[in-house]
């Protein structure tokens, strides 16, 4: 829904990860073989990513002030499954943190937020306010306040809903 660009950094796969759920329509791209190709998924890790999804849409909304959407595993507890290890790069002596599993979802997930922790990009990291999108996108408001994902849709639906609670 958003036409913003995509989250910095390793954030990008959180964002894809958060936005294969359409809420206005339903839609959702896990549910098709290509859309869990995009993440590395097989029919399997369906159920596991969705309940990843859902607490990042609920850490996300946190981010932007609102209650979350619905009851959710937290997070944290999630992400602590989701052993990372520090690597080290012998050329140059920069140091990352990695996901001790290559293939695991959800261990990508971690070492993208510690590197967004680190990077201090973790709380522009935001879910639109709009009920019927929660889509994710990287608010490069300066204020850092931004509020949906698209001022052209979400905010302008916002705002003509404020308009016409006033004419009422």
């Amino acid at each position: 829904m958003s036409e913003r660009s995509p989250a910095p950094g390793g954030l990008e796969l959180v964002e894809a990860l958060v936005n294969t759920l359409d809420l206005e329509t339903g839609a959702d791209s896990l549910d098709t073989e290509e859309g869990r190709a995009r993440l590395g998924l097989t029919e399997d890790d369906v159920p596991a990513a969705r309940e990843l999804r859902e607490s990042l849409r609920a850490t996300l909304l946190a981010h932007a002030g609102h209650p979350p959407h619905r009851p959710v595993t937290p997070l944290g507890e999630l992400l602590a499954a989701a052993p990372l290890v520090v690597t080290v790069d012998p050329a140059d002596g920069s140091a990352a943190l990695a996901p001790a599993r290559e293939g695991s979802l959800t261990a990508r997930v971690a070492a993208a937020v510690a590197q967004a922790l680190v990077a201090g990009t973790w709380s522009r990291f935001k879910a639109c306010e709009a009920a019927d999108c929660h889509w994710a996108y990287y608010d490069r408001s300066p204020a850092g306040r931004g509020r949906w994902c698209s001022m052209q849709v979400c905010g302008a639906r916002a705002k003509m809903r404020r308009y016409r609670a006033k004419e009422s």
